[in-house]
């Protein structure tokens, strides 16, 4: 992972529909990312424009998005809000550092 400069820009939901849209971050070859501040606002907007509901569960994936145009899993966007000094406030499980949205803000 080449992060220098890299830092989370927000929260971002990958759901996994198997479809193919434009301008989704460089990384994701199918499926729709969904920005938002918080991971409930990413599920509010699925919902309204995307028919988004409990039973999709397990196509969706919690993660962020990154200034490198990236979606990334919570694990590898701790490392890499550690990494550019992001982190406001600690609020992972040491054994299992994952960022929150709330880490950041």
């Amino acid at each position: 992972m080449n992060n220098k400069n890299e830092y989370i820009l927000c929260a971002a939901i990958h759901y996994k529909d198997g479809g193919s849209y434009p301008h989704q971050p460089k990384n994701v070859d199918s499926g729709l990312v969904m920005a938002g501040r918080r991971h409930s606002d990413c599920i509010a907007m699925l919902s309204l424009l995307n028919g988004y509901n409990k039973s999709l569960v397990g196509r969706d994936a919690q993660g962020f998005l990154t200034s490198h145009n990236r979606w990334v899993s919570r694990s590898e966007a701790y490392l890499i809000a550690k990494a550019a000094g992001q982190l406001l406030h600690n609020l992972h499980d040491p054994a299992n550092p994952i960022l929150i949205s709330e880490d950041l803000y």
